[in-house]
């Protein structure tokens, strides 16, 4: 199975390590012989259709902050332009989220579809903004579409929702999605200020670089287009969604849900109506985790509240995932 990687940070390296360690076993497991056939960052790309040798690979991005270098002759390839001329039965999409255009992620997944590639996305800028267009355009193609490295990072929230509870109707779900601002606001029921709690979040490289992505509930609100449209069968896109984020939460506001047993999390829902706003949560309730930690509560008609827990980030449970969403690509295509 020939790929392209598109996005080479810390997903891609870890994706890449991932398919090196486990390589014999995926053969053995699964039938399973994938080669990174191009592989593209923002200082440019590497490209070998026999296969590319990953350690030379992770190298070359390593000593030259780019994997340009690792050939002799430096490849200034675009990722459209890798898409559009390598061939592969494979893109996986880890560039940067991109709220306002979605580029160039959305670009690259599109023109792979349309050259019959199946697409794994754990960028969600293109589901946030183009989630039905895209479904349908991958249906149109007849090309399979997995994302489940989006919401909950290794955590599979979505092949719970999907699959375990497969014959149930979810009728509404909550949750915490956002693992940067749990963190922030664990801390301030720890007694930070926002400020500090905030400065600590960056120090250990939680926050985004763009940290209103977090903070105004921007990644959060993403999260909640792909799960109504996957799980709920919605055609919704970032515009639909209600979103209030976390920077007017003061210490006063904490202490007052505390006083009642509560704490304020930054909750994504799904009921009548889509919103990410702070509410106050019941303490004993199990949707109240802490720290770094994402949860989420579906609601069905006839088994009641499940939640599922786990780590919402981290490159080697996204590189996880990505994994996952391939080996099910190979199930689904062999089928076929």
């Amino acid at each position: 199975m020939r790929i392209i990687l598109c996005g080479f940070g810390t997903v891609g390296q870890s994706f890449a390590k991932l398919l090196e360690s486990r390589s014999e076993d995926l053969y053995a497991r699964y039938g399973l012989k994938p080669r990174l056939v191009g592989v593209f960052d923002t200082g440019g790309s590497a490209i070998d259709s026999s296969g590319l040798n990953i350690s030379k690979l992770i190298d070359a991005k390593k000593n030259h902050n780019s994997v340009k270098k690792y050939s002799e002759t430096e490849n200034n390839t675009s990722g459209t332009e890798m898409v559009n001329e390598l061939e592969a039965e494979v893109l996986i999409e880890t560039t940067q989220s991109n709220y306002n255009d979605a580029e160039p992620g959305l670009t690259h997944i599109t023109n792979a579809m349309k050259r019959g590639m199946h697409v794994i996305s754990v960028n969600k800028g293109p589901l946030a903004l183009a989630f039905p267009s895209l479904m349908e355009l991958a249906n149109y193609n007849q090309v399979l579409f997995r994302f489940s490295g989006t919401v909950g990072g290794g955590t599979p929230i979505l092949d719970f929702a999907k699959n375990s509870l497969r014959g149930e109707r979810i009728v509404s779900f909550d949750g915490i999605l956002n693992g940067t601002t749990n963190y922030i606001l664990t801390n301030m029921a720890n007694g930070m200020s926002f400020d500090d709690a905030l400065g600590d979040a960056k120090q250990k490289g939680y926050v985004e670089a763009d940290e209103s992505l977090d903070l105004d509930g921007l990644d959060a609100a993403a999260k909640l287009v792909i799960l109504a449209n996957w799980i709920m069968g919605m055609k919704v896109t970032m515009p639909d969604i209600k979103r209030t984020g976390i920077r007017k939460i003061n210490n006063d506001d904490i202490k007052r849900a505390a006083g009642k047993n509560s704490a304020i999390k930054l909750i994504a829902s799904c009921d009548k109506e889509l919103v990410v706003e702070p509410k106050e949560i019941a303490t004993d309730d199990p949707l109240c985790v802490s720290g770094t930690l994402n949860a989420i509560s579906f609601t069905s008609e006839h088994s009641g509240t499940q939640t599922i827990i786990g780590r919402g980030a981290g490159g080697t449970e996204t590189a996880s995932s990505i994994l996952r969403d391939l080996i099910d690509i190979r199930n689904e295509s062999t089928k076929a």
